[in-house]
């Protein structure tokens, strides 16, 4: 089976030509939301077991998707939709919502940032950290903030393959390898 990002591109490549060919990008950005919920929805593994069935028609997996969204469909995300089920295209979907992703990133000239924190950061604390991160990156980046109690205290942040890393976790582990060598 081929790999599913190569699956995956002709269908990101598609939806974002089509985006853009709509026009603005505040019409972008609400597909990059039904895009990755609908990514959300695939990757879930029991919804993937149900789709594989052959007894199971392309309207009653259509009919499971449109259920689950938390919101109605927008038409261009059920016609979009309706392809990729009779393609046979399900297992490439959340691929399809990471590259359509990056490539609305790439247009924007921003990155996604995946900040870890031990406690919430929200309002002018997020703000701020957001603003010194941009600083640091050197681009403007679309920041998500996710709880991890293993860092104890401090942030871990992610950009596409860069880690900045000044938890107290990390700050421990560096001390216990100068220690030990």
């Amino acid at each position: 089976m081929a790999e599913l990002a190569t699956i995956a591109r002709p269908y990101a490549d598609a939806l974002f030509q089509a985006s853009t060919a709509q026009g603005a990008s505040s019409d972008l950005a609400g597909t990059v939301a039904w895009v990755e919920e609908l990514g959300a929805i695939a990757a879930d593994p029991a919804l993937r077991q149900f789709a594989d069935n052959p007894k199971v028609t392309p309207d009653q997996v259509f009919d499971v998707f449109s259920g689950v969204a938390r919101s109605a469909l927008p038409d261009a995300a059920r016609n979009f939709l309706r392809t990729v089920i009779d393609n046979g295209r399900i297992a490439a979907l959340p691929e399809v919502a990471a590259q359509f992703r990056a490539l609305v990133n790439a247009r924007s000239g921003s990155s996604d940032a995946v900040v870890y924190s031990a406690f919430p950061i929200e309002g002018d604390a997020l703000a701020d950290l957001k603003a010194s991160l941009e600083k640091r990156f050197g681009r403007t980046l679309n920041v998500t903030v996710r709880p991890d109690d293993a860092l104890i205290a401090g942030v871990r942040v992610v950009v596409g393959d860069e880690v900045l890393d000044t938890s107290v976790k990390a700050r421990l582990e560096q001390l216990q390898a100068a220690l030990t060598a």
